[in-house]
């Protein structure tokens, strides 16, 4: 089964950067889409960002120009850099494989960010 391992997260002041990483055991990596969600307390979870197989990007309204996803297939790794951070991007973020507009594999445990002052 793969597994998800997301890291990077922490507590940033606003206007600050992160950088978050997606670690997969997953032998299909290169040849899958790959996304990141996030979950704020109390709301639903959301894919932010997202990369197809071949380098196409996509972005929530919420994040373009802010946030920046990227993919190492030789560290089956995916990242976002997170700039410009706001108070509203507080939440848990997870990465997974996108597979007909919709998360694939079971969850990892994601990684937290807190944007606050």
């Amino acid at each position: 089964q793969v597994q998800l391992g997301e890291s990077g997260g922490g507590l940033v002041q606003p206007g600050g950067s992160l950088r978050l990483s997606c670690a997969a055991s997953d032998r299909f990596f290169s040849i899958n889409d790959w996304g990141w969600y996030r979950q704020a307390p109390g709301k639903q979870r959301d894919q932010v960002a997202g990369i197809s197989s071949s380098g196409k990007t996509n972005y929530a309204d919420s994040v373009k120009g802010r946030f920046t996803i990227s993919r190492d297939n030789a560290k089956n790794t995916v990242y976002l850099q997170m700039n410009s951070l706001k108070p509203e991007d507080t939440a848990v973020y997870f990465c997974n494989v996108v597979r007909g507009g919709f998360p694939a594999l079971p969850w990892g445990q994601g990684t937290q960010v807190i944007v606050s002052s």
